[in-house]
């Protein structure tokens, strides 16, 4: 007898870890949405999907029970209800006759609408991030959430920082080639995302940025580029853009050319103890700017040209 009460406990308290870990499938589809009325869910539940979509199965399935959406113990995921139907609608056309049409399926040759397939995740992710999705640039371009998200896996590539700009250079195949550029944002050595100064959900900033303008995006990090400054290099606070490439260049500081062909597209000569950038300014061309090219251009001496605090920095020399 004390033998028969020592299993009875240790069988209620496997059945507690599988509930709590989110293994323990079998539970009846008592309810389901009001769209789906008249049509047939399953009757236990993930354990009739779980008799085909096996380990064996091309694309895995078994991670999702490491991820939230299949933790059963939070009411909002969608294994606390309907568990795998939450998302792919009744399966029990689908699990008695095998046919792919019977179920609702996220990839790109679903049957589903983008509009369709973005709506079983927009029902519960609505807030945060995602309230600028509707009108978004990647909503009008027909862009469906399981295009960049995976939802079977442990963890999903485009949540982790190593692996998020892969999923994003699907599309964005000018930004890859920038980041390989001799002077680039740290993204291709895991130290910058591409989220962090995009918001992907959508954003009233142009580019999609995070941050309401360019300038409060690179101030995030660049802070001491902020200001206020006493002496304001009018550029520099308009747009950081107008100097640097934001993904990458072949200049130094991410500059769009090198001091002074870079500082000479706004300011003439005329008037200042150095020349055109040009060959008449080089070696043996007869011009007077070979000392001035080898110097390191105008920031030789403006060496502050973001702003200057000095009393006697108005013109960004100290």
């Amino acid at each position: 007898m004390r033998w028969m009460n020592q299993m009875n406990i240790e069988k209620s308290l496997f059945a507690v870890v599988l509930l709590s870990s989110g293994l323990g499938f079998s539970i009846a589809a008592s309810s389901s949405p009001a769209g789906d009325q008249g049509m047939e869910y399953s009757a236990n539940g993930a354990d009739t999907c779980l008799l085909c979509h096996t380990e064996a199965w091309a694309y895995p399935i078994y991670p999702i029970f490491k991820t939230k959406h299949a933790n059963r113990a939070d009411k909002r995921t969608p294994f606390a209800g309907l568990q795998c139907e939450a998302c792919h609608g009744p399966g029990g056309k689908h699990a008695t006759t095998g046919s792919k049409d019977a179920i609702n399926s996220f990839k790109e040759t679903s049957f589903l609408s983008v509009r369709q397939r973005n709506e079983a995740c927009l029902g519960c992710h609505q807030g945060n991030a995602r309230v600028g999705w509707v009108g978004s640039t990647h909503e009008t371009s027909n862009l469906a959430c399981t295009s960049c998200h995976q939802l079977h896996v442990e963890h999903d590539p485009v949540l982790a920082r190593a692996t998020q700009p892969e999923v994003c250079y699907k599309c964005h195949l000018k930004e890859r080639a920038e980041f390989n550029k001799p002077s680039a944002h740290p993204v291709r050595f895991g130290l910058l995302t591409c989220s962090e100064c995009h918001s992907p959900h959508g954003s009233i900033a142009v580019a999609m940025l995070a941050r309401p303008t360019l300038n409060q995006t690179c101030y995030t990090c660049h802070a001491e580029k902020r200001g206020p400054f006493l002496w304001e290099h009018a550029p520099a606070a308009e747009d950081c853009s107008l100097c640097h490439s934001p993904h990458g260049s072949a200049h130094a500081s991410l500059l769009k050319k090198d001091p002074p062909l870079l500082c000479q597209q706004c300011h003439a000569v005329a008037g200042h103890p150095s020349v055109a950038y040009t060959s008449a300014a080089l070696p043996g061309g007869g011009g007077g700017g070979a000392a001035f090219l080898l110097s390191g251009g105008c920031i030789n001496c403006h060496s502050q040209v973001h702003g200057s605090n000095h009393p006697s920095g108005i013109k960004l020399m100290r």
